[in-house]
């Protein structure tokens, strides 16, 4: 049983106990899309905030408008103290258009969307909807950090399911671009990104203050955005990361419209614009070729260690995938994130009873 620090503390699970947590003054951001829409893993996460009785429940729903209804009508069934923010509503786009915001749809944008109205209360958690291991410990763990001198943390987990190995996308992507970068520089936002043990987990916490400082990437750079301004506001001394336990959640195909090539473009422009952002330039025209070598170093470990487990292990697969991300190492052309919510003239109010009306106007036929 290991319990080694990284350069950000680090909390294990070494008793599987559940840490009493400032639960009653947080907010729970659950983004959610139809699919999630009465599934067996949202019914599990639901019932459980049930339990644990959030100060409030923010559910930022990307869905047409068919759809939306039943879905509010299936939410309104938990005992939850609810906001809805319906991302799609024809009043709520509206609303960012007018303070020209408005712009590519995607995750980070339904975040933010819901950061603001959650950073309400002193704490927010965000968490996503489809984990199927989920369980109490996940919120007491995220805010129990936030109670006791940081202002950020993080989960991790080990992606194990079926003797297989999963979080492709971070282990063949992430991981082996920012230990590229750190053979580069010795710049300390690389070193950062390099201490978060899982750092595409889709699970974190912040305070309400920091919460109104970040600038979130519209679509699926969200995670990486959040530990850029992370480490601008909170630094190694204010940050955390959590041990999960066990995780299991859907898994994505590599190709498609949302699949990891197309994650992986996000990421990988979110995450040079990070570090750029913190003053590393990285040599464009080696990058991708170096990023290819170390992801291959990484093939040969992850092999290494399936063998050593007794899985089975797709290494000719997996570099395949090393190749594919390999196309998203280019120098960022664009900076595709939303404005903090501190440097906005938009409300929370304001979200808020968009959405409502965006959804009392579908409910009533209008």
């Amino acid at each position: 049983m290991e319990y080694v620090q990284e350069r950000v503390t680090t909390l294990h699970d070494l008793s599987g106990s559940i840490p009493d947590a400032p639960i009653d003054r947080a907010a729970v951001v659950v983004p959610m899309t139809e699919r999630e829409y009465a599934g067996l893993a949202a019914e599990h996460v639901l019932s459980t905030l049930e339990s644990l009785s959030p100060a409030r429940v923010v559910v930022p729903l990307r869905a047409p408008a068919e759809r939306v209804v039943p879905f509010v009508d299936w939410l309104n069934e938990f005992d939850l103290p609810l906001d809805v923010v319906w991302c799609d509503g024809p009043r709520v786009t509206e609303l960012l258009d007018d303070h020209g915001i408005d712009g590519e749809r995607g995750k980070g944008r339904d975040v933010w969307l819901a950061l603001g109205c959650a950073a309400r209360e002193e704490y927010v958690v965000v968490h996503d909807a489809d984990t199927k291991t989920y369980d109490e410990r996940y919120v007491t763990r995220l805010l129990f950090p936030l109670a006791h001198g940081h202002d950020f943390s993080k989960g991790y987990y080990a992606r194990v399911e079926d003797s297989t190995l999963y979080g492709r996308l971070f282990r063949l992507f992430y991981a082996p671009l920012v230990r590229t970068l750190a053979d580069e520089t010795n710049a300390p936002i690389v070193h950062y990104l390099d201490s978060f043990r899982y750092a595409l987990a889709g699970e974190f916490a912040m305070t309400s203050d920091l919460a109104q400082k970040m600038r979130l990437p519209r679509a699926w750079g969200l995670e990486v955005g959040t530990l850029g301004d992370a480490f601008t506001h909170a630094g190694f001394d204010r940050s955390a990361q959590v041990d999960l336990g066990s995780y299991e959640h859907d898994h994505r195909a590599i190709s498609g419209p949302t699949g990891l090539s197309d994650m992986s473009e996000s990421v990988g422009r979110t995450l040079l614009q990070t570090v750029t952002e913190h003053g590393v330039s990285p040599d464009y025209e080696t990058l991708a070729e170096r990023y290819r070598e170390t992801g291959y170093q990484f093939v040969e470990q992850y092999a290494a260690d399936a063998a050593f487990n007794g899985f089975g292990y797709d290494r000719t697969g997996e570099r395949k995938q090393v190749e594919t991300y390999a196309d998203a190492v280019v120098e960022p052309d664009e900076d595709p994130r939303l404005p903090p919510w501190a440097d906005t003239s938009i409300s929370p109010e304001d979200v808020l009873t968009a959405a409502a009306d965006d959804i009392a106007a579908i409910q009533e036929g209008r």
